[in-house]
């Protein structure tokens, strides 16, 4: 008995000795204050669109509000590293831009937080309901460490600014500015990108009624018999034109014809790469992807990371042809 009550006293010493200033150690890393990012002299005109309020900020202090708001935190490092050069070339664009013709959806400004206009972006209260307490130590150190050790960083093309547009998911090919936009930019060419096939958000669907469809599209698909309606092959709903990777880029709808950008907006759907299939007075709406697909897939980026990439690599190959420069 003596003997195993010394092999319980050893076995809990030992625990002490060693195990507690790990924990302790790996307490004080989590619970750290985050790196502190560079602010500089650079300054930013954001306009908050929830609140209705400009405020003028340090421009590495935004970019890092806008990574932590565009991209998942639990991404790899070279992944957000990419997000913020990409994130702050935007920045430094849209104040170029704004200086030569204010945005009249922001003419205060030099920049929105409203994503489908500008950049996400978000400040710590969010961050906290977001990620939880320690969470956001640990997260809010992972992103600005990123926006730290590319602090200064901007993509250019022929010594200029590019125009660093992303998506969130390429659905395993982006797509090409011209194709999408109408505009043929160097840089923003149609790549590969398998890495979006095993990442979330690859897939989607939404499904609505037929009734709900009229009303939003003012059109009369009630009335329309089921095979007019089926894919492929039906009359009431057709295809007139695919991009060079598959997308949609014009479709008819009872009459009606769509560019697939305008009807991805008014229905809600995750991108233009669709199908539809209906059952009853519902109708169903498969996409494939996340976003407008050109530019960076974040999905992407994060998968070129894991396999030890880093983030002037994944940046080159994006966005073709550009350079990483300091300003």
């Amino acid at each position: 008995m003596m003997r195993k009550l010394m092999g319980i006293f050893i076995i809990l010493v030992f625990a002490a000795v060693i195990i507690t200033p790990v924990v302790i150690i790996e307490g004080i890393r989590l619970f750290q204050p985050p790196v502190q990012v560079q602010t500089g002299k650079q300054l930013v005109r954001v306009y908050f669109h929830q609140a209705g309020i400009t405020k003028i900020m340090p421009l590495e202090e935004y970019i890092a509000g806008v990574v932590a708001g565009e991209m998942p935190a639990n991404f790899e490092p070279e992944a957000l590293k990419a997000q913020a050069i990409a994130a702050r070339t935007y920045t430094l664009k849209k104040i170029e831009e704004a200086k030569i013709k204010p945005d009249a959806s922001h003419p205060n400004a030099d920049i929105c937080t409203d994503p489908s206009h500008c950049q996400a972006w978000a400040g710590d209260d969010v961050l906290r309901q977001r990620w939880g307490l320690i969470g956001f130590w640990r997260y809010k150190n992972k992103i600005q460490s990123a926006v730290q050790a590319t602090s200064g960083m901007v993509l250019t093309y022929q010594g200029q600014l590019i125009d660093p547009v992303y998506h969130a998911n390429g659905g395993g090919r982006t797509e090409s500015a011209a194709a999408v936009w109408g505009r043929d930019v160097p840089y923003l060419q149609s790549v590969p990108s398998p890495w979006d096939k095993t990442s979330p958000r690859y897939n989607d669907s939404r499904t609505f009624s037929l009734r709900y469809l009229d009303s939003k599209l003012g059109v009369n698909l009630e009335a329309v018999p089921a095979a007019a309606l089926a894919a492929p092959g039906g009359t009431a709903i057709r295809v007139l034109e695919k991009t060079p990777t598959g997308r949609v880029k014009t479709i008819k709808i009872g009459g009606k014809t769509y560019a697939a950008t305008d009807l991805r907006k008014l229905l809600g759907l995750s991108s233009t790469d669709f199908t539809w299939e209906v059952q009853g007075d519902r109708i169903t709406f498969h996409t494939i992807g996340y976003g407008h697909g050109v530019g960076m897939s974040q999905y992407g980026a994060n998968g070129m990371a894991r396999e030890g990439k880093n983030f002037a690599e994944i940046l080159a190959y994006y966005y073709r042809g550009t350079k990483i420069e300091n300003r």
